[in-house]
């Protein structure tokens, strides 16, 4: 009684898409893949800020102050 079986998935599945219907769970899908996305590169471009900060700091503490705007990077760069 505690665990499910498949069959027990597979009927709760056969009655979501009996009720929702296919489109709905395909658009809700992608909606919910775009979401997932768009929190990575949040978190990506979230963590690549602090690294600009923590070498802004250091290179303030050299007595160098060094402004831009970072457009575009590459991995090229990382890779060498």
């Amino acid at each position: 009684m505690g665990s499910f079986s498949i069959w027990h998935w597979l009927i709760v599945l056969a009655i979501i898409m009996l009720v929702f219907g296919t489109k709905k769970l395909r658009t809700f899908g992608a909606d919910l893949g775009g979401a997932v996305q768009g929190f990575k590169q949040g978190v990506k471009e979230a963590s690549s800020d602090e690294i600009d900060d923590a070498a802004g700091a250091a290179s303030t503490e050299n007595g160098m102050l060094i402004e831009g705007v970072v457009t575009r990077k590459t991995k090229a760069a990382a890779t060498r």
